[in-house]
């Protein structure tokens, strides 16, 4: 007799469970190791990457391979020059991608896995410095190995304790600790990280202010005591929806937005002076911070726009909709 859909629907949610404590319990272990003797050797293993005038060669078989392609390009990505490199294509050639100057870590929950020997062999004979990354630390790939992060034991969450499952989690998670010890190691930087991923929506949070500001005659700006007639001239031709205003020095003492206008609507506005509409001290920024930054402090501020300035000087403005333009926001 088959379940009753709720009832089916139970078992199938009782099964994602189990799968995530499963999960859980792995990266548990791992922190707990980590604590004690794992921590050492990932500290070996940072100075070894760190230390290597070449590149770090990821490698492995099956869902560690899997495992170690997307950490190649976590290390890559974060300041670390790395790639991947199939163990079977290295029997078959690749070896000859790799250099001494470089340094290999290879991938494997068992350490015995057939298809690493050739590599192995090789970082071995031409005294290339291999990091082993295993649950068992006396297998083949943990002897050979100059350093081995030891994996904790952790049972997989395929019922039949088969399926590579917590295991490939706790791979990913340690190679993920390693990937940012290594960019904090080094003071890898936001601007750093920038100019290795210029693309898709983390590349737009990392431009700066001066890559999106509309600057020269785009710039809405009005002078101390100007009427607000002109202001809303201005305003309306340069479409930002909101002016800035300048003292005799040309540094930036107050904003007037739509928001403003809208307050203070009625018979006398266009009569009145800039100085007695304007918001002063308003938000600004600099050329060089972070778009990241920026949408921030528009966020948090509940505005639209804001003015970038040198030396307190208007040098152009942001404006929301540019941000959702390169999609940033």
């Amino acid at each position: 007799m088959e379940a009753s859909e709720p009832a089916r629907e139970a078992l199938l949610i009782d099964s994602a469970l189990r799968t995530l404590d499963a999960a859980a319990g792995g990266v548990g272990a791992l922190s707990a190791a980590l604590r004690d003797g794992l921590g050492r050797t990932l500290v070996a293993a940072v100075e070894t990457i760190g230390a290597s005038q070449g590149r770090l060669i990821v490698t492995g078989m099956g869902k560690s391979g899997h495992v170690a392609r997307k950490l190649a390009a976590t290390f890559a990505s974060t300041g670390t020059p790395a790639f991947f490199v199939h163990p079977s294509e290295a029997s078959h050639g690749d070896l000859g991608m790799i250099t001494k100057d470089d340094v290999i870590m290879a991938l494997s929950w068992s350490g015995e896995t057939a298809e690493l020997k050739n590599l192995i062999d090789y970082s071995r004979r031409h005294r290339i410095s291999l990091i082993g990354m295993t649950s068992e630390a006396a297998s083949t790939l943990g002897r050979a190995a100059d350093v081995v992060l030891a994996l904790p034991q952790a049972r997989e969450a395929c019922p039949h304790n088969l399926a590579p499952t917590t295991s490939s989690l706790m791979q990913l998670a340690l190679g993920d600790a390693l990937a940012i010890a290594l960019l904090e190691a080094r003071g890898f930087s936001a601007q750093q990280f920038h100019v290795l991923h210029p693309g898709g929506k983390l590349g737009a949070l990392l431009k700066f202010a001066r890559d999106v500001m509309r600057t020269g005659e785009a710039l809405p700006i009005a002078t101390s005591g100007s009427p607000m007639s002109e202001a809303v001239i201005e305003m309306t031709a340069k479409g930002v929806g909101c002016i800035g205003v300048v003292d005799a020095h040309g540094q930036l003492s107050g904003i007037i937005t739509d928001g403003d206008l809208r307050r203070h609507m009625g018979p006398g506005l266009t009569e009145s002076t800039v100085d007695k509409i304007m918001t002063p001290s308003p938000k600004c920024c600099r050329p060089d911070q972070l778009v990241s930054e920026i949408i921030e402090v528009l966020n948090a501020s509940k505005i639209t726009a804001m003015f970038v300035v040198e030396g307190n000087r208007p040098v152009g403005v942001v404006h929301l909709h540019d941000l959702l333009r390169i999609g940033a926001a």
